[in-house]
């Protein structure tokens, strides 16, 4: 990676597996009806970038939830069916944040949202024992504490210039095409992992 001094990760698909499935799932056995109206690309509502960005609170976004889907159910029910597609954290990608922090100055950028990031946090420390996730990076920018969220072009620029980085030595990956698109918008290298490719497959 020529010219390359730090890089930025996503998260979801990236760090973490995740499995988007076994959320439509959960709010499907709940009762919810075609379940893609409403959490699918192109159709979730408003609320769900409010919640992204952190201008709304946990409470507040179940409610909406529960409003959204018409259905008397619980809290717990909404949290639980919302985290359903967290799944683990593979150590051969948590090994290798540990090799690439010897070389580069690497940041993690993620947009997610105060539920999801106390499940993952969880997740990890069940398979990893004391720390924190945010401990493999030098720092972390999550878009419901940042209140910016990706591919909006100020969110990268915003981590450029708290960090002192320069795109041109700034590798962003992520496993979404219009955030790399984003990233390189502002400035920065970009690198997409397409479906069937992950951390590993690079000569890093």
């Amino acid at each position: 990676m020529q010219g390359i001094k730090n890089i930025i990760f996503d998260l979801g698909g990236v760090i973490i597996n995740l499995d988007n499935k076994l959320t439509e799932e959960a709010f499907t056995n709940l009762g919810v009806k075609d379940i893609r109206q409403y959490f699918g690309h192109g159709h979730a509502a408003a609320f769900f970038k409010d919640y992204e960005v952190g201008r709304i609170t946990d409470q507040q976004f179940i409610d909406s939830v529960r409003a959204m889907i018409g259905l008397d159910v619980s809290d717990q029910a909404i949290v639980d069916g919302w985290n359903a597609l967290l799944l683990d954290f593979p150590a051969e990608r948590i090994e290798l944040l540990r090799q690439l922090k010897k070389s580069y100055r690497i940041f993690l950028f993620s947009n997610t949202n105060a539920l999801h990031l106390a499940a993952l946090q969880q997740i990890y420390a069940k398979s990893y024992g004391p720390g924190v996730l945010d401990d493999h990076f030098e720092k972390t920018y999550y878009s419901h504490l940042l209140g910016k969220r990706k591919p909006d072009k100020e969110s990268y620029e915003h981590i450029l210039k708290e960090n002192q980085l320069l795109g041109t030595e700034t590798l962003f990956v992520d496993d979404a095409i219009i955030n790399v698109e984003g990233a390189e918008a502002a400035g920065l290298k970009g690198l997409y992992l397409r479906p069937g490719i992950s951390l590993l497959d690079f000569q890093w």
